[in-house]
């Protein structure tokens, strides 16, 4: 995730290079075309890249609003699992009278974070098992969905507890209320995960942006001449600069600059929970990558 107010152009340009040497190309094709083929016969009207224009702006609007509602949602989510974590380790931690118990669900909660993030991001993060007992990890190993698997385990520590009157009625009913909501977190993460973005739309609008540029470019170019190059591009990477930065946020989870800074959450998630059983061996915060993003 960003964290700086004002983003390098160098960044904008690294992530747009490859499509501005394809708009260059474009632009000079064209103007070569218009001045040594169309100009002896027509005209082209500046209707065309007008119309163009205004299709490409609605496009781009909706893409880039749905695009931000996706990471907005995610967002929202993970700080839900963050108000979650504290307060299912505060509940075991007071309300359970087996304290080694309590620490044990308390450490597994942790596991469930760094496996939930790795699924996420499709990474292969073993981090997890830092937190668990042997018997977890041979148990959770048989699982596809490893952080639903760890949710599980917790449910039948937390059943054991009561049967052994460690643990009231209504304080269990609390603890398992918090590992529902967890639950549901799991579930509505992997939900934005799953859910592709439609492809019609990015697609169409990559489309139109090339077909703007190019008519536009035909446009000047019988007016402004070989300077019309240069501007079909500056105005075509304005369209393509602002289409690439809102699809950036369509998958808030991946690792990428703009993406949700899940490492630096699972991380705080991490310190603060092991402060509360008062342990030592507390890891340092995420630090920010160049000042610029934190992932």
């Amino acid at each position: 995730m960003l964290i700086v107010q004002n983003i390098r152009l160098s960044r904008v340009l690294l992530d747009t290079w490859k499509v501005d040497v394809i708009m260059i190309i474009s632009c000079t094709v064209a103007y070569f075309i218009r001045e040594y083929l169309i100009a002896y016969h027509f005209e082209i009207s500046a209707i065309i890249p007008t119309v163009l224009g205004t299709a490409i702006a609605f496009f781009i609007g909706f893409n880039n609003n749905q695009a931000y509602d996706r990471w907005w949602e995610a967002r929202k989510i993970w700080g839900a699992i963050v108000n979650d974590s504290r307060s299912l380790a505060r509940n075991l931690i007071n309300y359970v009278d087996d304290e080694e118990a309590a620490k044990r669900m308390v450490a597994r909660h942790i596991s469930f974070v760094y496996a939930l993030k790795a699924a996420l991001r499709d990474t292969v993060d073993e981090i997890y098992t830092k937190y668990l007992t042997e018997h977890d990890k041979n148990e959770v190993e048989s699982h596809n969905n490893v952080h639903n698997a760890i949710l599980n385990i917790q449910a039948m520590e937390l059943q054991k507890l009561y049967k052994e009157n460690k643990i009231d009625g209504f304080k269990f009913m609390e603890i398992n209320e918090m590992l529902v909501k967890l639950t549901d977190s799991m579930g509505a993460c992997e939900r934005i995960k799953n859910t592709i973005f439609p492809t019609t739309y990015s697609y169409l609008t990559k489309v139109f942006i090339w077909l703007f540029v190019v008519t536009f470019t035909l446009v000047i170019s019988q007016d402004m001449g070989v300077f019309s190059i240069f501007m079909g591009w500056l105005i075509g990477f304005v369209f393509v600069s602002t289409q690439i930065n809102g699809m950036r946020l369509v998958n808030p989870f991946y690792i990428n600059a703009s993406g949700l800074p899940l490492n630096s959450i699972s991380r705080t998630i991490e310190i603060n929970l092991l402060q509360m059983m008062n342990e030592t061996d507390i890891p340092e915060p995420v630090k920010p990558i160049n000042d610029e993003y934190i992932l």
